[in-house]
């Protein structure tokens, strides 16, 4: 069985939380991401989740998707399979480097015996668009940051 991944990966000038709280924002999407807009759904391990995404000439599709592994701070996972023959793991992961420095990864693993005819189809229109995506997100989540900062967790003193 086929597996291929696109990701990409930005440095971002925020904490874990303000990304995190960007992310878990389902409502707001809309205002930072060009091409996975109306996200709907709640966090919770197997919880559904749907979106309309937006890739350049490929028009728009719903997804119906359920949340996969989550951990605040760190990880958002999604699954869509589309058929028996095909299955996407979508992600974005946060690195925190140090207090307000992080490294976000976010990508898709494509899975099953029309994996590689998929991407070899659409790579071009993904690569770019996902490269869009973490800027959005790298600018909206730092704007935030110089305007509101968060405060340091009270779990952590001297953080």
């Amino acid at each position: 069985m086929e597996t291929i991944r696109i990701e990409n990966r930005i440095g971002v000038r925020a904490t874990a939380e303000r990304l995190w709280e960007v992310l878990t924002d389902f409502g707001g999407w809309n205002r930072w991401n060009p091409h996975e807009i109306e996200v709907e759904g709640a966090l919770g391990f197997g919880a559904p989740i749907s979106l309309t995404e937006r890739l350049p000439d490929l028009g728009e599709r719903q997804v119906q998707a359920q949340l996969g592994e989550w951990e605040p701070n760190a990880q958002l996972v999604w699954i869509e399979r589309r058929g028996f023959l095909f299955r996407t793991l979508r992600y974005y992961e946060i690195e925190e480097l140090e207090r307000g420095a992080c490294i976000v990864s976010h990508g898709t693993v494509f899975t099953g015996l029309r994996a590689e005819l998929f991407h070899d189809k659409h790579r071009a229109r993904i690569r770019p668009a996902y490269q869009a995506i973490s800027e959005a997100l790298k600018r909206t989540a730092e704007e935030a940051e110089a305007s509101q900062p968060l405060s340091r967790p009270s779990s952590c003193p001297g953080c």
